[in-house]
């Protein structure tokens, strides 16, 4: 088969369109005809190399993906051959006790697919039985794949961790990403008041289009200001934090006394700091979150199908134009996902 594949880590050129085995497939997994894989900043990661992870080299990286089920396993039950599937991305071992309990993303096994394993940046990937999720069949290929890393990411941020209730106040960091275009969704769903965060004016426009009440230029406005400014002066409430050192004071004095951060990412930088006398005084909540589990996902889903949540395709690849895609996505000029099309 033909795959992008990675033997050593370094900027883009190091994304090869090769022929590779087709990978094969034991008693409990399937092997998916991928027909499209979205990116994501992990991807970018994964290419030039994270300090004290070893990802396993030559890889395949690509962790959404949206195709249709090629074989089967022969202890396989749940799906058919020829089925249109979207897949969960995180792999997990499914008997530990978080796994049992449906905190799967709390297991100490947890990858993605695209990580430390194989992804769907190819034309059929393998994975687990467990991991195939019902196809949105209101979407195409391309939205389809947009969905399930960044969504499932905002919704265990929002629900899962901060606990969103609605008439509450929440700062989405990064508009233009896609976790913070699903974010600005799920929050309107649930009922709350939208501080968008972008870098262009056309970012910004798009983000109301998606839902968002207020909008901050943050390369003229002072983020914690604006926000202070558009709440009276009280702040808000959740703030969605993926952005890392550029953004984290702003971040945290953008809160409401009790208010809650939660954070999935540090694209900016992981070196924080924190000025404890504020977060006890004003009794903050700094809490981390990881993916999201499959139960989460699958809920998720259904608001997919039925047009309550609306992926957003920033733009199109083929497979064979890896490169330009990775490229693409390292200008951080897009709004949205990022989709490799595989023919």
């Amino acid at each position: 088969m033909k795959a992008v594949v990675i033997h050593q880590h370094g900027d883009p050129a190091v994304l090869h369109y090769t022929d590779v085995a087709e990978p094969h497939v034991r008693s409990q997994e399937v092997l998916v005809r991928v027909r499209a894989c979205a990116l994501n900043h992990l991807d970018l990661w994964v290419r030039r190399g994270l300090p004290g992870v070893a990802i396993p080299l030559p890889h395949i990286p690509g962790s959404d993906i949206a195709g249709e089920v090629a074989k089967v396993g022969s202890e396989v039950t749940t799906v058919r051959e020829g089925q249109k599937v979207l897949l969960a991305p995180g792999v997990t071992c499914g008997k530990c006790a978080a796994c049992l309990a449906g905190n799967d993303n709390l297991c100490r096994t947890f990858t993605n697919l695209g990580y430390m394993i194989d992804g769907g940046c190819a034309e059929y990937v393998r994975c687990p039985e467990v991991n195939c999720m019902a196809y949105p069949e209101n979407l195409d290929w391309a939205h389809a794949a947009a969905v399930p890393l960044v969504f499932q990411t905002a919704w265990h941020m929002l629900i899962g961790r901060a606990q969103l209730r609605a008439g509450e106040d929440v700062l989405v960091l990064a508009a233009g990403s896609g976790v913070g275009s699903a974010a600005i969704q799920i929050a309107k769903f649930f009922g709350a008041r939208v501080i968008a965060t972008a870098g262009t004016d056309e970012k910004l426009a798009k983000a109301k289009a998606l839902g968002a009440d207020e909008v901050i230029q943050h390369k003229i406005m002072p983020i914690a200001k604006e926000v202070k400014r558009l709440t009276n002066g009280r702040g808000v409430d959740v703030v969605v934090e993926h952005v890392g050192v550029a953004t984290w004071e702003d971040s945290v004095k953008s809160l409401a006394s009790g208010g809650r951060l939660v954070t999935c990412g540090a694209t900016t930088g992981y070196d924080a700091k924190l000025d404890l006398r504020f977060l006890f005084t004003r009794q903050l909540s700094i809490m981390g979150s990881y993916m999201g589990t499959k139960d989460e996902l699958r809920t998720l889903l259904k608001l997919v199908a039925a047009g309550r949540l609306k992926p957003t395709v920033d733009k199109v690849f083929s497979l064979n134009d890896c490169m330009a895609a990775h490229e693409y996505l390292e200008q951080g000029k897009q709004f949205g996902k990022v989709v490799l099309r595989v023919e």
